[in-house]
């Protein structure tokens, strides 16, 4: 920017010079209020400058407030396709495109309990166009598992939404005891000879399934990790597998059909859209055991802060869709609807505490 000239005789009260000579175009007579209305204008032109390059760089945020998202929006789910988690994430996904006028486009990643698409996400460029349909298996459990995670749960991720879940349930093929306390009996009988399965090794039902075991007394069963539910379902089904950790919406159309015995669920209270089903607390002896597999949605660290108020309005717009509320209700997922980052934040920190002892005490690691 060039130096603005102000070279009026010391007579005016303005910079001295070396010369008196008057400027032709401004008179003696009234000669301060003429240095005056000189300084007012170029005071004027540096606040007019400096509001048009404040402008200047509030741009790009402004611009990409208006215009994100122009593309469709990609969601990673970590699990194979059919699971509980890929359903309610398909759910999902389908009403927040309509909040955003976006479409918001599903790609499983499954392996690792969930870790290998998380890790991608925690990597990937931070413009929103990348996002995460985060589980407690990958955000709260996984730094508990292994000495060198390859992402830091905190850190590496900015966090939109805490979503809700659903409550984990216990389904046992047609050949097995038709209840949750004669199979752990059987399995306590011959110790090693009967397996169960679970979305894989390390995630927040194979956790579950550990701590049925060790409050059952420490029954001896074979863990048999898969790469999401729908695998771990169809070998329940085929008799391959005695037990089965999964969701109660997962469970809940094959008991209807009787194609497998859906033997507990980790709530409090009996569930309406099952009450014949005892709790697991019921079959421990009234011992308390609850577990819900949560969802959140989140993207790489340094998230635009324009593009997370973006998310978490349309997310509370979906989450508050009374058409989605009820195909959710059916399943038995409970949906969180007044989160935000703050207290997402918030809760995954929890989490990590909370299940820490618990990964610990399970002697689960994953290397």
């Amino acid at each position: 920017m060039h130096p603005i000239a102000t070279n009026m005789p010391p007579s005016w009260g303005c910079a001295p010079q070396a010369s008196s000579r008057t400027p032709r175009s401004l008179p003696r007579t009234g000669s301060r209020r003429a240095c005056r209305m000189i300084r007012e204008g170029i005071t004027m032109r540096r606040r007019t400058l400096l509001a048009a390059a404040g402008v200047t760089l509030a741009a790009p945020s402004l611009v990409r407030a208006q215009t994100w998202p122009a593309q469709p929006v990609r969601m990673v789910i970590g699990f194979a396709p059919g699971g509980p988690t890929d359903v309610y994430g398909r759910l999902f996904a389908d009403r927040l495109g309509r909040a955003l006028g976006q479409p918001v486009v599903i790609e499983n990643k499954a392996g690792a309990a969930g870790i290998i698409g998380s890790t991608g996400v925690a990597r990937a460029k931070p413009d929103g166009y990348t996002l995460v349909f985060g589980t407690g298996s990958t955000q709260a459990l996984y730094p508990s598992m292994t000495a060198k995670p390859d992402y830091d749960v905190l850190k590496d991720f900015t966090y939109v939404a805490h979503i809700g879940g659903g409550p984990a349930a216990f389904m046992g093929n047609l050949a097995q005891p038709d209840s949750l306390k004669g199979l752990l009996e059987a399995a306590r009988a011959k110790p090693g000879t009967l397996s169960y399965g679970s979305p894989g090794a390390g995630t927040l039902l194979h956790l579950t399934t550990e701590r049925l075991k060790a409050a059952a007394g420490g029954v001896d069963m074979t863990h048999v990790p898969y790469r999401g539910s729908g695998p771990a379902m169809t070998d329940l089904l085929a008799g391959q597998i005695a037990l089965v950790a999964t969701t109660l919406g997962t469970a809940l159309p094959f008991h209807s059909s009787g194609k497998a015995r859906l033997l507990a669920v980790a709530t409090a209270q009996r569930t309406t859209l099952a009450p014949d089903v005892p709790t697991v607390s019921e079959t421990l002896g009234g011992m308390p055991f609850e577990a819900v597999l949560w969802h959140c949605l989140a993207g790489p660290a340094g998230l635009p802060p324009e593009v997370v108020a973006r998310l978490a309005a349309a997310v509370r717009e979906t989450m508050n869709d009374p058409a989605l509320l009820k195909v959710l209700a059916e399943q038995g997922i409970v949906p969180v609807s007044d989160s935000t980052p703050d207290s997402t934040v918030a809760f995954v920190r929890a989490e990590v505490e909370r299940w820490a002892p618990i990964v610990k005490a399970a002697g689960v690691k994953m290397e």
